[in-house]
């Protein structure tokens, strides 16, 4: 039987409908252009043609998507994450879905019409600056979270996964100078993170960049938003962190628990003078295990 899992003493930090810097930087439609051509290598150059589509409320356990748009039919969905999530196609599935519902409203389509409705092409991209060791790009499939592995399914989510660490994608982050320097601020705080309390990083961060011109003109307008917008950024990047080495660490006392519970049973039908082919069969484990134990 598993160990109960042991009550967390950690504060909870609860996701609400504060901003993060990534999702402010781009509700400017210039930065969101440029992010897009960067993307999709394109050169679009009016952003009065970019309508931004981010979804405003609350959808499913208190997320919302980061930052969505559409132009030329072309629908974009950007995310940015500082952790692996394997989730992230089932929770752009939430999101597109509910975008291509206010779409159709407001373009007043017909689903019952027996002529083909046409909706947006939507593309999936999270932008990943964590400190796990992550490739430069991976696509992350929704089909990997279906549980009967039947090797068929008729639906299909994918999410491009592009890495903007020091060193990874640079062609990408050149092309985007907005893109470039939140990579840069990023990386300088969580350098600063290592020596002093977050509040100071955080602030020296900030002074760093707009004295090297690094979001200079982002940050002396909203300099104080900034600020708190960080704190709670890194509280929650801290959290999970916090939380994923606890599940570690759980998974490993079951394991050593289940481990050791399987050696009394190995044990006690030994000493009942079962034969280690029997005990193998009856545990329904390798015969290895069993005579590494017994013999």
């Amino acid at each position: 039987m598993k160990k109960n899992r042991k009550i967390r003493t950690k504060p909870v930090v609860i996701r609400n409908y504060r901003d993060t810097l990534f999702r402010m930087l781009y509700q400017d439609k210039k930065r969101l252009l440029s992010l897009f051509n960067a993307v999709n290598d394109t050169h679009y150059d009016n952003p009065d043609d970019l309508a931004i589509t981010t979804l405003d409320g609350v959808l499913y356990l208190g997320m919302k998507n980061d930052i969505s748009c559409i132009i030329d039919m072309m629908m974009q969905l950007y995310e940015h994450q500082s952790t692996v999530n394997p989730n992230m196609p089932l929770r752009n599935l939430f999101y597109v879905s509910d975008l291509l519902q206010k779409y159709i409203y407001e373009e007043g389509l017909d689903i019952y019409s027996r002529k083909q409705i046409k909706i947006p092409t939507p593309k999936f991209v999270v932008f990943y600056n964590g400190d796990e060791e992550q490739p430069e790009r991976k696509e992350i499939h929704l089909s990997k979270a279906f549980a009967a592995n039947t090797g068929e399914t008729n639906m299909e989510l994918i999410v491009l996964q592009i890495n903007i660490n020091k060193g990874q994608n640079e062609e990408l982050k050149a092309a985007c100078q907005t893109l470039q320097e939140y990579a840069e601020f990023t990386e300088r705080a969580r350098e600063h993170r290592k020596e002093m309390e977050l509040e100071d990083a955080i602030q020296t961060t900030i002074d760093e960049c707009i004295r090297d011109g690094i979001l200079k003109e982002f940050l002396l307008k909203n300099k104080a938003e900034v600020y708190h917008m960080c704190l709670y950024e890194f509280d929650v990047e801290l959290h999970e962190k916090v939380l994923r080495e606890e599940e570690r660490e759980e998974g490993r006392e079951e394991g050593r628990e289940e481990g050791l519970n399987l050696a009394k049973q190995i044990l006690e039908a030994f000493s009942r003078g079962e034969s280690s082919e029997d005990i193998a069969k009856e545990l329904n484990i390798p015969l290895e295990k069993v005579e590494d134990l017994v013999l």
